[in-house]
């Protein structure tokens, strides 16, 4: 097999309590469905290995995970609050997490698979020190501190959640090793409140962070124009050794906790994109994982299993009916098909752009702000 999901129940814990956004039925309703659908048995399914702390160690401080590890609540560092509030086994459990985003990129580097997903992971906004937007450790830092020691030379990170990827970007901001490209709504009415096109890495590292804040109310169309008009460019004059993908699904429109508007099969279709150019700038060495998405019974889990269909080699035709008895498990919000019946098209940004289009101010001021970095012409 040529795809890997690192998985096991234990990774289902990550649960703030029944009335936060974060629960843990984004996750196992996936992973029935996806069972259920046949796209599990397409993949191999390995357990992530024990926690090995100097991993967590590599990226958050000690006291922190300290403060994590007595679990109980402490505002220096984000633990109890309301977006963070504090749950059993805290510190096991996101330790898990970043374990199997370890394992991921590990099976990968090794050539022991080209993809490996972990659909729990995706943890973008922890802060070495700090607790943040649902996120305990930053698994994916620690994934790619991983790959860091071992080797890698040129990592670059792709984060399609509707929210910045500040933890990852704050980690390796100074690293020109680590090229950290994030597609997200606009910071000027979105938390974190970072990831505007101006910050493009830290001065020895310029280049290295690219940020294309989306105005609200993007769709689908205008989303695939924004990724393609930056996203392979800056992949292609990257030329990275392996490519690391966060794919928190609340970009979409029905999604409670951010204003923009793509559907699932706007969402597959970054998806295949992100497949592709793996295969292209890489040699198909491609690790993924979830991320954020809090409509949780009729969003989340057909997102994820389009991802984990394409981490298996095989994409499900979006008119793929979802099974009647994950359907009955769910209730009555449950969807009756993988597709949001939305023919998926987008116009090519260097074919012209509209100076008024807010759209294309967004594009426009990316590209000005980081191609150059990248010895790549901004045009227009």
């Amino acid at each position: 097999m040529s795809g890997r999901l690192v998985y096991s129940e234990e990774l289902s814990r990550y649960d703030f309590g029944y009335d936060h956004p974060m629960a843990p039925g984004r996750v196992r309703h996936t992973i029935e469905l996806a069972a259920q659908l046949g796209v599990l048995d397409r993949l191999e399914i390995v357990e992530p290995p024990p926690i090995d702390e100097r991993l967590v160690l590599s990226v958050h401080d000690r006291d922190y995970v300290e403060a994590v590890r007595a679990n109980e609540p402490n505002l220096a560092y984000g633990l109890g609050t309301t977006d963070n509030p504090i749950f059993p086994r805290m510190h096991e459990i996101s330790a898990t997490v970043a374990m199997a985003s370890v394992e991921a990129a590990r099976s990968v580097w090794r050539g022991e698979v080209q993809r490996a997903c972990n659909i729990s992971g995706g943890l973008h906004h922890a802060m070495p020190r700090a607790t943040s937007g649902f996120c305990v450790y930053n698994d994916l830092a620690v994934a790619i501190t991983w790959l860091l020691e071992n080797g890698a030379e040129r990592i670059a990170y792709v984060d399609v959640d509707v929210h910045h990827g500040d933890g990852v970007q704050h980690i390796f901001y100074h690293d020109p090793r680590v090229l950290t490209v994030s597609l997200h709504e606009t910071p000027a009415v979105l938390f974190p409140g970072t990831g505007f096109p101006h910050e493009t890495g830290g001065p020895k590292a310029l280049g290295s962070a690219v940020n294309v804040a989306l105005p609200a109310g993007t769709g689908d169309t205008g989303w695939l124009r924004a990724f393609h008009a930056v996203v392979p460019q800056v992949l292609r004059a990257f030329k990275p050794d392996i490519l690391i993908t966060q794919h928190g699904c609340d970009s979409h429109r029905h999604d409670p906790l951010a204003d923009l508007e793509l559907s699932v099969d706007g969402q597959r279709a970054s998806y295949l994109a992100l497949a592709d150019l793996a295969d292209e700038v890489c040699d198909g060495r491609w690790v993924s994982a979830g991320g954020g998405g809090y409509a949780v019974a009729n969003v989340v889990p057909r997102a994820w299993t389009h991802l984990l269909a394409i981490v298996g080699g095989e994409p499900l035709s979006p008119q793929t009916e979802t099974p009647l008895a994950w359907r009955e498990r769910l209730g009555p919000d449950a969807p009756i098909s993988m597709t949001d019946g939305v023919e998926v098209s987008w116009q090519d940004f260097d074919a012209g752009y509209s100076p008024s289009s807010r759209l294309d101010q967004a594009i426009l001021a990316t590209r000005r702000a980081v191609f150059p970095e990248l010895g790549l012409d901004p045009g227009h």
